[in-house]
């Protein structure tokens, strides 16, 4: 079975199922997974920080807010915050006419990603973050295997992590 995450969501699942998420431009997939009680979940985060943004709406659209919410859930499922592996995708720069530093919201997902996961001693395995195309992920639950699609220059490159 495969559950689709949209923009500002996340789901979590264990033991088997596939979780996705299409159109991560300069959003961010994350995803987290617990080898041992075989528990992922797949956050896709629109915006870095709810206090830089009002903390207004869903709490899940925002990287520092929603990540909190995914790990809250997977630890429902049995996952250990301790043994939580994580892999990043996305942030990519969208509009290559703006230089604005405030304006490049993906390379700022990645940047609070990264320090978020730290900040919760979450391991950073894997990561395919920047460039200029937009990426499609599948977390398999079973393994903690990620699937990516993305499109580079014309070409489409896929890749497992």
């Amino acid at each position: 079975m495969e559950v689709k995450v949209g923009i500002g969501d996340y789901a979590v699942a264990k033991k088997t199922g596939i979780i996705s998420t299409y159109g991560l431009g300069s959003c961010v997939g994350i995803t987290l997974y617990d080898r041992l009680n075989r528990v992922g979940g797949l956050l896709h985060a629109l915006l870095p920080e709810s206090a830089r943004y009002g903390g207004r709406g869903n709490p899940a659209k925002y990287v520092d807010t929603g990540l909190e919410l995914l790990i809250k859930d997977m630890m429902k499922l049995g996952a250990s915050p301790r043994r939580l592996e994580a892999k990043l995708f996305g942030g990519a720069h969208m509009f290559t006419n703006v230089s604005n530093e405030n304006l490049m919201v993906g390379k700022k997902n990645v940047e609070v990603a990264k320090r978020e996961l730290k900040k919760r001693g979450i391991r950073l395995v894997a990561e395919d973050t920047g460039g200029k195309g937009g990426r499609t992920i599948y977390l398999d639950v079973s393994t903690g295997k990620v699937r990516m699609r993305k499109v580079s220059n014309g070409k489409v490159i896929e890749a497992v992590f």
